[in-house]
């Protein structure tokens, strides 16, 4: 068993497929911890991490995906380090990109970004999703068997969000290919030509084709969503650069579609590891909603976010320096027997599920919320109505007693890379 005083969390490999022992331990020493390495405290209380993010004030987001690997220039001191942020945001990564950015320029961005995912958008999106879902089970159903992330949750969830951003349905087979997945048409008669590729950016070919889409709408309007992500404003109404919008639409397909691609893959990993539970969901089709709440709050696909102090201040009695760089675990905080009861149980009929923390909180929490949970609900309406005994396939992921799963290597994301199912076809 690992000593859990000296554990390196961003190293230690045997968190990466349960770290749930780690963070209840870290909880018990207080809510607020300090890790042994890298300067960095630990935040596992549900309290105590609604409290931070929802302080934008105090705590920036300038360092919100890389942590405490991308230290500023200079020395972080005095009681108040705003003007270095100001002065060094430039130079750390993602600078440009709305999840690292803080009040004004974030609320800027994020009301551009809002005023793209509409109720109305998201309901037109709906009825996309059922066709999808229904025909990516036919590229596999009748095999018996699939690799499930690749085979289903990841082109689903990719797809999903290319109808939300307007995508024709003739181009989309080039996005599959753009990220590997498998195409049902030659290539050549798609609507979007070959990208360019930059070694640097793995999806520099997203950019460009979405640059391409911006400026041809912005030239010659259509009727159609790609047009209104290309006129889209401000509330000022000015016109935001090209750059700004490809950077919108590309941060969407990378967040919603791993975290959506997760969540799936733990859901479906649960109903194998409780047939009682596929039953009782095609039999009251309702519950699912719950269940992909709960599938949430148990498994958040979003294992770690980070802030940076701003000011010297005091979160549920505990000290933060200012330049402090701050740890939100949130799979820990869904955990938290102060805010759940029996924390550790998967439970449909628990009364504040939809409390977790999942999709973050304050002005940072994930827009894209409404489209995940409408995907995951949906999918799993399909997939349970057109299979029955859904099982884990012992050949890769070993008997009952010995299981084996292949979860992403990160301290960031939490979720398997290969999920492989079995089933006979309704």
């Amino acid at each position: 068993m690992s000593d859990f005083a000296t554990t390196d969390f961003f190293a230690d490999e045997a968190l990466i497929e349960e770290p749930n022992p780690y963070f209840d331990y870290l909880r018990e020493q207080c809510p607020i911890t300090p890790l042994p390495s890298h300067g960095v405290l630990a935040v596992t209380g549900f309290d105590e991490m609604m409290e931070i993010y929802r302080d934008s004030d105090n705590f920036s987001s300038v360092n919100a995906v890389v942590g405490p690997f991308a230290p500023f220039p200079v020395p972080l001191e005095g009681e108040d380090v705003s003007e270095y942020i100001a002065e060094y945001r430039h130079l750390m990564p993602m600078s440009d990109h709305i999840i690292t950015m803080d009040a004004p320029q974030h609320t800027r961005e994020r009301g551009l970004m809002m005023r793209l995912i509409t109720p109305k958008r998201l309901k037109e999106n709906e009825a996309f999703l059922h066709e999808l879902a229904n025909r990516q089970l036919d590229t596999f159903l009748a095999e018996g068997a699939v690799e499930f992330i690749g085979g289903f949750s990841q082109p689903f969830s990719m797809l999903a969000v290319a109808d939300l951003l307007g995508v024709p349905e003739e181009d989309h087979d080039f996005f599959r290919h753009g990220f590997g997945f498998p195409t049902s048409a030659p290539l050549g008669k798609v609507g979007v030509e070959s990208a360019p590729t930059d070694e640097s950016n793995a999806l520099s070919w997203l950019d460009a084709t979405f640059a391409r889409y911006i400026e041809d709408r912005r030239s010659t309007p259509r009727r159609d969503v790609l047009t209104d992500l290309a006129l889209g404003t401000y509330e000022d109404d000015s016109i935001p650069e090209v750059a700004v919008v490809v950077r919108l639409a590309s941060l969407l397909f990378a967040a919603g579609q791993e975290t959506t691609a997760k969540l799936l893959g733990a859901s479906l990993k649960y109903l194998c590891e409780n047939p009682e539970m596929q039953d009782q969901l095609r039999g009251n089709p309702a519950l699912i909603s719950a269940f992909v709440e709960e599938s949430l709050r148990m498994e958040a696909p979003v294992k770690a976010d980070f802030r940076l102090a701003r000011r010297t201040t005091e979160v549920g009695g505990v000290d933060i320096p200012a330049g402090t760089p701050v740890m939100l675990l949130n799979g820990a905080a869904n955990r938290d027997p102060r805010r759940f009861d029996s924390p550790h149980e998967f439970r449909l009929d628990r009364s504040n599920t939809k409390e977790h923390m999942s999709f973050g909180r304050g002005i940072h929490s994930c827009p894209g919320g409404p489209l995940a949970r409408a995907e995951s609900k949906i999918a799993l309406e399909r997939i349970l109505e057109r299979t029955r005994d859904l099982s884990l396939d012992e050949t890769f992921h070993g008997p009952a007693e010995n299981r084996q799963f292949f979860y992403e290597p990160t301290w960031v994301l939490r979720g398997m890379r290969r999920l492989h199912l079995r089933f006979n076809p309704a």
